[in-house]
Parts: C-alpha cells; structure tokens; sequence
C-alpha cells in the first residue's frame, strides 16, 4: 500500500466550532480512510501555514483521492493538500528507469 502525507487548514468556522465542543478528529478520519481499505498512522496538529498534518495509507491512489475529495467537499477546511509518498525502495526503482530514458530537452 501506498504512503500519503496530507496538509490541512481549518475554516475559522470550524475552529469556532471545535473551541465550542472540543473534538478528537482522529476518529473520524481513521473511519474515512479504513472505508476504502486503509490506515491512518497519525495525525498531528501545527503551527505555521498548515493547521494539521496526516499520514495516511492506502491500497491505491483512487482510494486516497476518494478520502480527500470526501473530507475536501466538506467545508470545513480552508485548505487541503496530499503528497504521495514514494519509499527509498520505489525512489531506486524509478531512477533505475529513469536511467534507460533517452531524454532530450527542449530545443536541443
């Protein structure tokens, strides 16, 4: 399975809300992402220009994309980004590719 690291931001709604009734979003994000077949390997909140952060996993892109279309079309957040994470092992596996890639850059 896949690695993902997301980025997120709340609404200043929803900071409002969550003052007003205190809440572990872990649970709900553990529920969305175990519907599609993964795991949530932590979550953790921030300072700085990102509220929060998650690590995720997921047996492919589409069921990760699903997750974030879901929490992203749910209006509580101002922001939300996911990187794909690629292992050491992958990262080896695509510069030995990239190696048989005759590449020619643009005007040469």
């Amino acid at each position: 399975m896949a690695l993902y690291l997301t980025k997120f931001s709340y609404t200043a709604e929803t900071w409002a809300r969550l003052v007003a009734t205190p809440e572990d979003r872990r649970e709900a994000a553990t529920t969305y992402i175990e519907s599609v077949g993964g795991t949530l390997h932590g979550f953790w909140y921030a300072f700085g220009a990102d509220d929060g952060y998650t690590l995720w996993e997921a047996p492919d892109n589409v069921s990760m994309a699903a997750v974030a279309l879901a929490i992203g079309s749910g209006g509580a957040l101002r922001s939300l980004e996911t990187t794909v994470l690629l292992s050491v092992e992958e990262t080896l596996d695509a510069l030995r590719t990239a190696s048989e890639i005759s590449y020619r850059p643009p005007g040469t």
